[in-house]
């Protein structure tokens, strides 16, 4: 397995970090440490100065990270760009053939300048990979299981396969959720759907499913989030509706996303 973890040596990116050792297999995984460096000088020579001293800086912590988990028994390798975070974020997982991108959602000041802010609402545009966003308040050592929250009229087998693959090789239990607001036959037969694909393909996997109602959607996931804790919410990128509840707040789930819960997001 290989992971991708950007770095802007904020607290929240290296907790990603940790959680990327933490989900880890021993032996088996490779961690790349990627720290993208954003130019902001208007002057040529004021810019290679800088950079010269950003990317020093940039290794030097670098290696005072790898040093400190290097007994976790996971395999560190890292790259320092300059350039566009997400482009650049996206160009090396694609290059190196990354499993997982698990990245922080906000940075700080200096050389831990804002970078999560937008890189990565802008990094599901770019990515080839699953990305797993990581809020700065997520206990990783009690996470537990991926909650996948789907559209069922628009679910598709590749998305069920890549998560079903990744839960097990991250060792976490999988779930479906589905928000339902109206007593729908039609979706009651899309969950049976699922159900029985999950049981034909996947005989041996522990899965629950979920159908939790609500008078809104919104009000529905919200609800789900506050009984249950210790997951990832994850959710695929091709749907459309989910996907704008989270970032825009707006169209199918026009909710407030908590905070607290890591987002999955299957490409």
């Amino acid at each position: 397995m290989k992971i991708i973890v950007p770095i802007d040596f904020s607290d929240n990116s290296i907790k990603a970090l940790e959680l990327a050792i933490l989900l880890s297999e021993k032996g088996k995984t490779e961690i790349t440490i990627v720290h993208i460096i954003e130019l902001v000088y208007d002057f040529a020579s004021q810019a290679a100065v800088a950079l010269d001293s950003l990317h020093k800086e940039s290794a030097k912590l670098i290696k005072e990270l790898e040093a400190k988990y290097s007994n976790s028994g996971v395999k560190f390798d890292h790259e320092i760009h300059e350039g566009t975070a997400s482009i650049s974020i996206a160009r090396i997982a694609k290059e190196r053939e990354a499993t997982l991108i698990i990245m922080g959602t906000r940075g700080a000041t200096g050389i831990k300048k804002t970078l999560f802010g937008s890189t990565a609402v802008n990094l599901l545009k770019e990515a080839n990979c699953p990305v797993l966003v990581v809020p700065e308040s997520t206990q990783i050592n009690q996470l537990q299981r991926i909650t996948l929250a789907l559209e069922f009229a628009n679910h598709e087998p590749e998305s069920i396969d890549k998560v079903v693959a990744l839960s097990q090789l991250l060792n976490l239990y999988l779930e479906f959720l589905h928000v339902q607001t109206t007593d729908g036959f039609k979706e009651d037969l899309a969950v049976l759907g699922l159900e029985k694909y999950i049981q034909n393909k996947f005989p041996h996997l522990p899965v629950r499913f979920y159908t939790y109602y609500g008078e809104t959607a919104s009000e529905g996931l919200d609800g789900f989030l506050e009984e249950h804790q210790h997951m990832i919410l994850g959710m695929c990128h091709h749907h459309r509706g989910l996907m704008e509840s989270i970032f825009k707040k707006s169209h199918s789930f026009e909710m407030a996303y908590h905070t607290e819960v890591p987002l999955l997001i299957i490409l």
